[in-house]
């Protein structure tokens, strides 16, 4: 007949003195506890593997910290796991290695790894703001954070001050990016699923608004604030060459005289000057377009620019010299640099120019994936003509009955 183990008591264990060897109390079950002579005292789980059969042990923590309930709570765990066939000590090394593994995998290092791959073709610019509109709103509270454990909640209490201050596009922008993250993090095999997918739900929508633009029919006045405005002469120069190109501010500044083509008259803006950074950009030149050139060349002829920035030495003039320039001009609230392009849209539609040749003048990506597949036409023998027909208009506007040509 088996003897039977007499359970230990709290008070037993209190009373357990340390000898000059080490001992054990059982308390039945495979459970013990090892008394050393230094006066420490131990619970260890004895067992048999589950599969070669052979006696092993596993530790389960030092008394008082782990105390006689507790020990006894982990040896019916271990218990359960045997009879699974599961051996607790392989079980007990697989989970540490997990818990190391999902705290390793915290969100500063998958938005590195997503970093690396999303940032791949874009232009430099992008790249800047989405870098530093994460790095200032979302990752020095989340970053730390394991990716397993980031659910919405903590993310919709990290962006909410972005909301109370007013910057709903901004919040739009790092939503938008925490999600891309947690999708990328779902493809590599990190977490299960995304639970940013609905976030946007907890936020009131943007209000999108308009940037000021005059009208076509006021663009003399516009032309005669350029013309007779106290601004440097680039600043002028960049301007009419913004205005007539109807390319976007930061693409007319950073123009570069070696994307000029004099002899065919086109100036090609290379895929990762332009927003997305996906596709080249032709301009046809017309005779104003080139006439402004050839006022630059003595200039900046030497220069990579056409048009630079004087206070940094080999950089391109900056994209919001423009509109610093509207502002001291009295165009505050009237018009931007950005909404150049929103005239011509306007006269060139208003003209009847076919609505393809005026998306291609303005370099717009088709929405709908099937027809920008099938349609790569850049309408550019078209495109010619338009033109050539802005830039008769804008020199019309320059022109006042009582001065002569002012721009």
């Amino acid at each position: 007949m088996a003897r039977m183990t007499k359970p230990l008591s709290d008070a037993e264990i209190k009373k357990a003195k340390p000898k000059t060897k080490e001992y054990s109390l059982v308390d039945g079950g495979g459970l013990l506890l090892r008394i050393l002579p230094s006066g420490a005292k131990s619970w260890f789980f004895n067992y048999y593997h589950p599969h070669t059969k052979r006696r092993d042990k596993i530790g389960l923590g030092s008394y008082p910290t782990v105390s006689l309930a507790k020990a006894r709570k982990e040896r019916e765990r271990c218990r359960e796991l045997l009879v699974a066939h599961i051996d607790p000590k392989q079980h007990r090394a697989q989970s540490i290695l997990e818990r190391r593994i999902e705290h390793g995998q915290t969100l500063d290092s998958v938005y590195k790894e997503w970093f690396a791959v999303w940032s791949s073709g874009k232009d430099q610019t992008t790249i800047n703001k989405a870098q530093r509109q994460l790095e200032l709103y979302a990752l020095p509270r989340l970053g730390k954070l394991p990716v397993k454990s980031i659910g919405a909640p903590v993310v919709i209490d990290t962006l909410k001050p972005l909301e109370a201050l007013g910057k709903i596009e901004t919040l739009g922008r790092v939503r938008t990016r925490l999600n891309q993250i947690m999708s990328f993090a779902v493809n590599t095999g990190v977490v299960d699923y995304n639970p940013l997918v609905k976030i946007s739900d907890a936020f009131r929508p943007a209000t999108v608004i308009s940037q000021p633009a005059l009208r076509p029919e006021n663009l003399p006045e516009l032309m005669r604030a350029i013309g007779t405005a106290n601004i440097k002469s680039s600043t002028r120069h960049l301007m009419l060459w913004s205005l007539h190109t109807l390319v976007r501010p930061k693409e007319a500044a950073g123009t570069r005289w070696a994307e000029i083509n004099f002899e065919d008259r086109l100036w090609t803006i290379p895929a990762e000057r332009m927003k997305g950074g996906k596709r080249e950009h032709v301009v046809p030149l017309t005779e104003h377009t080139i006439n402004i050139l050839e006022k630059m060349r003595p200039l900046n002829g030497h220069r990579e620019h056409v048009f630079v920035n004087e206070r940094a030495y080999g950089k391109p003039a900056s994209s919001q010299s423009i509109n610093r320039a509207l502002v001291r001009m009295g165009f505050q609230g009237k018009q931007t640099a950005h909404s150049f392009r929103s005239i011509g849209s306007t006269a060139l539609n208003e003209q009847g120019f076919a609505p393809d040749v005026i998306e291609a003048v303005l370099a717009h990506v088709d929405k709908n994936e099937v027809r920008r597949a099938y349609n790569r036409s850049t309408y550019l023998n078209h495109r010619r003509g338009v033109m050539q027909w802005w830039g008769d208009y804008i020199r019309i506007a320059s022109i006042d009955e009582s001065r002569g040509l002012i721009a």
